[in-house]
């Protein structure tokens, strides 16, 4: 059976994603373009009008292409929208999400050999994504996922040590931990369990393995977990923490459990502690009832922080939650030019981290054909050819044509380059000129 694999939205539907592969190889399963497939999962997200279209189109579009597809549909547009879902041409299963690790069920197996096993390139992906914990148990005003992924669940920290030594022993270097709401991992395990808990037992690995955190919740984001990621030979200086608006009457309407002082404290400490770490973060244009002087505090802020990158998402109105039934709209034509000027300041952020990071020295992992590097702060850069995919390197960021490349410096046989040993020698080789 040939089957392929779409998918829309965060990193837990990427890592979700990655497990139903898995299954799909062990039965036999063969990789193939949507075009030429038997079977083609659609893993879908609902976080905005936007990727419920995407899902939408991408469905219309493989059945136009391939009209002997069997599609199955999951994810969180189609656990929202079941029917809707299922009356698209080609649809011929609705999984929900607390089914979709079961997706491919014992009715689904083929008689044959057995598939490959895993090893990095799967899906494309060097770095093997873990999801640590599904659902969430916050109301933010203008987020539908606690109705899509239910209350909050987290797997053990044996079974997650457990998963990072196959997958380690498998060949991957870097895995990163994800969860919808990663910051409340471990509440609802008996006994309780905290997301430190669970940085720290996986700290203690002996697989040659390094560790990026996915979003973090700023209020989640403790000091001492801060203080771990700085000290840790294993965990990458890599933070992503969502922002959502700047002002803190937005915020307050929002239901988002911080202020702004709340939050600059906390970058801030970041990077005081690690100057050359990567701090992306996501905001909302046009919220309801987001006035002038509102957005403004985002025009205030946003340009001399720390952070290095941001996502942009317009408001959309999601039917059933109290956001969409507040009144005060912000017109469609004003909400995109605030958007662009959002995503205008976070390319000067970007432009002005890479430009800090010039001239310095920096651990990676090659990525795709081996051309293309990822720093252990989130830089992506082009090297020449000639090494690899998933190899360990050093590389010394420069700028040729006004694109930051890399120049590899080592390569992964050196012993230095440990997962350990390369993190806790970025420091010494970067250069003492890298300011932020």
């Amino acid at each position: 059976m040939k089957y392929s694999i779409v998918t829309f939205g965060c990193r837990v539907n990427h890592a979700d994603s990655l497990r139903i592969e898995e299954d799909l190889r062990a039965t036999g399963g063969v990789a193939a373009a949507s075009r030429d497939a038997d079977l083609v999962v659609v893993n879908t997200c609902s976080v905005t009008a936007t990727a419920d279209q995407g899902a939408r189109q991408t469905i219309r579009r493989i059945a136009r292409e391939n009209p002997a597809a069997r599609i199955v549909a999951t994810g969180c547009y189609a656990t929202r929208c079941e029917e809707e879902v299922a009356a698209l041409p080609n649809v011929v299963r609705v999984v929900r999400n607390q089914d979709k690790l079961d997706l491919v069920s014992r009715s689904d197996q083929h008689d044959g050999p057995c598939g490959a096993p895993i090893e990095p390139g799967i899906a494309g992906r060097t770095a093997f994504t873990i999801r640590a914990q599904t659902g969430c148990e916050e109301r933010c005003s203008y987020c539908i996922i606690p109705s899509t992924r239910g209350a909050s669940r987290s797997l053990p920290v044996p079974a997650l040590a457990r998963e990072v030594d196959r997958v380690a022993k498998a060949g991957f270097k870097e895995v990163v931990l994800t969860g919808v709401h990663l910051g409340s991992y471990g509440r609802d395990l008996s006994p309780a369990a905290s997301l430190l808990d669970l940085l720290r037992a996986l700290d203690r690995t002996r697989e040659d393995v390094t560790f990026r955190i996915s979003s973090l919740e700023p209020m989640d984001c403790t000091p001492d977990v801060v203080a771990f990621v700085a000290a840790s030979g294993r965990f990458l200086p890599h933070f992503h923490l969502p922002l959502q608006h700047a002002s803190d009457r937005m915020l307050a309407a929002m239901r988002r459990p911080y202020t702004l002082a709340d939050y600059r404290a906390l970058v801030d400490a970041i990077v005081q502690r690690l100057p050359d770490a990567s701090i992306g973060s996501d905001l909302i244009a046009g919220f309801p009832g987001e006035t002038a002087q509102d957005f403004a505090a985002n025009l205030a802020y946003l340009p001399s922080s720390p952070l290095t990158h941001l996502h942009v998402f317009p408001y959309s109105d999601r039917p059933g939650t109290a956001a969409s039934a507040m009144g005060d709209k912000v017109g469609g034509g004003t909400v995109r030019d605030r958007a662009r000027q959002l995503r205008d300041i976070g390319e000067a952020l970007t432009r002005r981290f890479r430009e800090s990071q010039e001239g310095t020295v920096r651990p990676g992992l090659t990525l795709e054909d081996g051309t293309l590097v990822v720093t252990d702060n989130y830089l992506k850069v082009r090297i020449p050819p000639g090494l690899p995919r998933n190899q360990r390197i050093h590389v010394r960021l420069r700028t040729v044509d006004g694109q930051l490349t890399g120049s590899p410096i080592a390569r992964s046989g050196d012993p230095r380059l440990t997962a350990s040993s390369a993190l806790r020698g970025a420091g010494r080789a970067t250069s003492a000129a890298s300011t932020r």
